[in-house]
């Protein structure tokens, strides 16, 4: 058992990076993009667009890789993540991208829970979270990397080579899971029996309840609450949201979230803690590298490197956290006091981007503090999750630890840029009330940042400011955001972590 341990985490220590590396690439030059493309107000659906097709498939790759194998259904997330970055090199115009995004997403949703998976077949609970801590070492390098390369990419030789080079490291890591992972097959019943057995249809109406809420914050956020699509499908969005819940209870013969793992209090608590962490987490490391350069004026490639604190952060309390629980067999206290620090960064964030204070360093500090508690976090309510749950359900309350967790990235972003919108064009309107072409400036504020540097120096400097005071806000939302996780870790029940 050890040795195939020491085979596995290699093998899959690839995907894991290539995933981190992924996500800080993308956030540190979306603003490049954005400007390139003339449609930085809408690059929130690069990321949403991606997290969205992740979270309705990574809960379907813990019932898919019941049925089909682990090892078929890495393959193939692999593949289809690669070749969704293929086609983001090649997208033309901004919804191209984004619908590149969104198929990648098919394939980044397995990348991450399958490696959960499999390390919950294999190695003992009370070693999980040292093991996991590993991965996450792997993470954050991925994720540390990840940020100053791709904003040194855009700001050299182009955004589209952000995407491009993903596609080589992704066959190549299909390659290697290929020849060296060696695991049992699966059932062999028919391939129909196969797929009447998976939840199509409540993944559809997921997929489509959250889109109608994506739609309808950033009608909200970009044109007016009172917008009519954006009242429809906000409103819209609550309904297909029920009917997605009496689905997976009423409907699916196996449902992809059935109520009996999902609505488990102690798996539940651990669900939302996930689902609010994240959402400020990712509202955090998506709006901060706009801020750094629209405010401080720097290029993508220094956002991206002033990311790199909080990667260390993150695998520093992942790891303390795996290796706390393999002395102790406890978690409790370790995760309210990690989500404590968590809000504490997070707090000192909102404080230094301009509320009180105008320091980088310690919007630096704040956020290396908010990963380090956030980091432990992730890795205890998992470790809870899989104590909780039945053996039986593992697979499948594993996958939902990151349907929860892609939830919170998507509603994250989403919510972080109807905020920043709104406020935005609501400080813009305020103050170039008297100054001319005002509409025209902020129509063209928020669509590229080059045209910033355009502006006469008065201008600028009210427009910056006006930057400055959305991102603030946003940063305020993500905190209450974190609160909001904190409520929820108290009610996980602890269960002695067994060797």
């Amino acid at each position: 058992m050890r040795k195939k341990l020491y085979i596995l985490c290699p093998a899959v220590a690839i995907g894991v990076f290539l995933i981190a590396a992924d996500q800080t690439i993308i956030v540190s030059s979306y603003g490049r993009i954005g400007t390139s493309l003339n449609a930085l107000n809408d690059t929130s659906w690069i990321a949403a667009a991606y997290f969205l097709t992740l979270t309705s498939f990574q809960p379907l790759y813990g019932k898919l890789s019941d049925i089909f194998g682990r090892k078929p259904c890495l393959l193939f997330a692999y593949s289809v993540f690669g070749l969704g970055c293929l086609f983001c090199g090649l997208a033309r115009n901004l919804w191209e991208l984004v619908a590149a995004r969104a198929f990648a997403g098919i394939g980044g949703g397995g990348m991450t829970t399958l490696v959960s998976i499999l390390f919950s077949d294999i190695i003992p609970l009370r070693e999980r979270g040292t093991w996991q801590g590993y991965m996450n070492i792997v993470f954050a390098t991925g994720f540390a990397l990840g940020g100053p390369l791709g904003g040194l990419m855009a700001d050299s030789i182009g955004w589209r080579w952000a995407f491009l080079g993903q596609f080589p490291l992704s066959i190549f890591a299909s390659v290697v899971v290929y020849f060296v992972l060696d695991l049992p097959k699966a059932e062999h019943s028919h391939w129909r029996e196969k797929l009447r057995r998976i939840d199509f249809l409540g993944a559809f109406t997921l997929v489509l309840a959250v889109f109608c809420l994506l739609v309808g914050l950033d009608r909200g956020g970009n044109v007016s609450w009172s917008d009519v699509y954006a009242i429809v499908f906000t409103t819209i969005s609550l309904p297909l949201l029920a009917l997605f819940g009496y689905i997976e209870k009423r409907v699916a013969s196996s449902p992809f979230a059935p109520g009996h793992i999902i609505f488990e209090r102690s798996l539940f608590a651990s669900y939302l803690t996930n689902f609010f962490a994240i959402a400020a987490n990712t509202a955090f490391l998506f709006y901060l590298p706009l801020y750094f350069q629209a405010v401080d004026g720097i290029t993508a490639a220094g956002s991206g490197l002033r990311l790199i604190p909080a990667a260390v952060g993150s695998v520093l309390g992942s790891l303390f956290g795996g290796k706390w629980m393999q002395k102790t067999g406890k978690y409790y206290w370790l995760t309210i006091i990690s989500t404590i620090i968590a809000i504490i960064g997070s707090t000192i964030i909102t404080l230094c981007s301009g509320l009180l204070f105008d320091s980088t360093l310690g919007i630096v500090i704040g956020i290396t503090i908010s990963c380090l508690g956030g980091g432990a976090v992730i890795t205890t309510t998992l470790v809870n999750v899989i104590a909780n749950a039945n053996p039986q359900d593992q697979a499948i309350a594993t996958a939902c630890t990151y349907l929860f967790r892609s939830l919170g990235s998507v509603v994250g972003v989403s919510m972080a840029a109807t905020v920043v919108q709104q406020t935005l064009r609501t400080q813009l309107r305020a103050s170039l009330k008297s100054g001319k072409d005002a509409d025209k400036i902020v129509e063209r504020v928020r669509q590229s940042l080059d045209y910033i540097k355009e502006l006469e120096p008065h201008t600028r400097e009210i427009v910056v400011r006006c930057y400055q005071e959305a991102e603030n806000a946003a940063f305020g939302a993500s905190v209450l955001f974190i609160c909001g996780s904190l409520i929820c870790v108290c009610f996980i029940r602890e269960k002695k972590l067994s060797r």
